[in-house]
């Protein structure tokens, strides 16, 4: 199982080094109860390179980016944590309703999937799954839930 791990993250690494979009379902999700721990939580993931974390949240929005409309279309922006860790965050808008009116210097609280990468990592997963083979994610934001 370890071995199985490390060959997955070693491929998700790959992938996220060249791009930072059109994600795919992962098979082994981490379950993490966060709790008020979730920096620290998302600390260790970058720390130590773990992917498929599903972690619970929240960060200023720091910077809006523009939506990545390759494949699946995703709202991007980046979040500082309180501990001072950034994260891109890639909101699935196919699935889900953009978050209407985020700018940056927004407080917003998140549930989805980390993913690492040298940057600091991607959260994703914050929508809903129409197969309902996935846990449901979700980003609040003004006090209304986009999933």
């Amino acid at each position: 199982m370890k071995k199985l791990l490390l060959i997955g993250i070693a491929l998700v690494a790959a992938y996220f080094v060249g791009t930072e979009s059109n994600f795919t379902p992962s098979q082994d999700i981490e379950i993490v109860s966060t709790g008020g721990h979730a920096d620290q939580t998302l600390a260790e993931a970058f720390d130590n390179r773990r992917s498929n974390v599903q972690v619970q949240g929240s960060g200023e929005v720091i910077k809006m980016l523009a939506d990545d409309n390759d494949g699946s279309r995703h709202q991007k922006f980046i979040l500082r944590l309180p501990s001072g860790q950034t994260v891109l965050v890639a909101h699935n808008i196919d699935l889900a309703s953009r978050v209407s009116a985020l700018k940056a210097g927004d407080m917003v609280e998140f549930n989805g999937e980390y993913e690492w990468n040298p940057k600091g990592g991607v959260i994703h997963w914050t929508h809903h799954d129409p197969q309902g083979s996935h846990e449901s994610g979700w980003i609040r934001h003004d006090g209304r839930m986009y999933q």
